[in-house]
């Protein structure tokens, strides 16, 4: 707020009107719009790219991309096709990562990014109000991968939907012990997946009348190490699952390792499904669920692209559907 009090007392305004002219609001003269807009330029004030004279706000043919932890598989495929598809068209990405909830905070910073990209795609990260009122203020198209929001295009899958089937494909082929392998809870990142898996997996749970032991409820972070060392821990239990959900497939590779480790078998002492269709599932012969990320990727980067070429064209919501792929490492216990 200091910044626009400086702003105002430079250009000889009030604070309300500096407001008014840096959100683009059309009941602002102009004259007064071009001394506020000087007035911010000298004050190192961020400012929207559109409301700048047509010489200072070219296109610089680049699209801003915020994503933590793209040393993991899902961030990983989704950025990779996100730059194809931007590369093919001409136009460079700008990284934004981070894996720090303090880098989070200036990575949403508008002096980060004002000036700079073009478009902005966001990544599983689902902004804060705050944070959404600083990217939307960049006047700049947003697009949102895996996460949704009305006031930017999105692209996304329902997760809820994708745990619901692998549940249900358990309990078709006869399993009723059913453990679950989640995520931890990112409350600083506030990511959903974990959330909207395992409710998946517990709604359908409840309309098939199977009651849930809570005991069979593994915690792991979204990587194979993490869940093979918790999975270690639990088979230490005297009674067992037949199956077990996992809300990753790295988590189930961790889970399938662990299980051998103690000289059981998959699927005949314990089955696995898992969730991603990651490269390496059909080396471990895993059921799981795909979701094809590289295309999301591919998507939300034509959002922007299409934004970009007609700016007043409709935020869109794109939803990808989900599908089971079946592998050997779930047992049919019907016979």
């Amino acid at each position: 707020m200091s910044g626009i009090v400086d702003i105002a007392k430079k250009a000889g305004v009030s604070p309300a009107t500096v407001s008014r002219a840096l959100r683009g609001m059309h009941h602002v003269n102009e004259r007064t719009r071009s001394r506020i807009i000087e007035a911010a330029k000298k004050l190192d004030y961020p400012i929207r790219p559109d409301l700048l004279p047509r010489d200072e706000s070219s296109l610089t043919n680049t699209i801003g991309v915020i994503a933590p932890f793209i040393s993991r598989w899902y961030f990983s495929q989704a950025l990779a096709g996100v730059e194809q598809s931007l590369r093919e068209a001409g136009l460079d990405v700008l990284l934004y990562n981070f894996a720090q909830v303090d880098a989070r905070k200036r990575v949403f910073q508008q002096k980060k990014l004002v000036g700079k990209v073009d478009g902005l795609i966001v990544i599983s990260l689902p902004p804060t109000e705050k944070e959404f009122d600083q990217i939307l203020g960049l006047g700049i198209p947003v697009a949102l991968l895996g996460i949704q929001d009305e006031r930017c295009s999105s692209v996304s899958i329902d997760d809820i939907k994708g745990a619901s089937t692998a549940t249900q494909y358990l309990i078709d082929m006869g399993h009723r012990e059913i453990a679950i392998v989640a995520g931890q809870n990112a409350y600083a990142y506030n990511f959903e997946v974990a959330d909207q898996r395992r409710f998946g997996f517990l709604k359908t749970l409840e309309e098939n009348r199977i009651t849930f032991n809570p005991n069979f409820e593994v915690i792991a972070d979204f990587d194979s190490r993490t869940a093979e060392l918790a999975m270690d821990e639990f088979l230490r239990r005297r009674k067992l699952p037949t199956a077990i959900f996992c809300e990753s497939d790295e988590m189930a590779f961790g889970v399938i390792k662990s299980i051998r480790k103690k000289g059981m078998r998959v699927p005949e002492d314990i089955s696995v499904i898992g969730y991603d269709d990651h490269e390496h599932s059909e080396i471990f012969g895993l059921t799981t669920i795909s979701q094809p990320v590289q295309f999301l990727g591919q998507l939300a980067a034509t959002q922007i692209m299409g934004r970009i070429e007609k700016p007043d064209s409709k935020t869109a919501q794109m939803h990808v559907p989900t599908n089971l792929v079946v592998r050997t490492s779930v047992s049919d216990l019907r016979s």
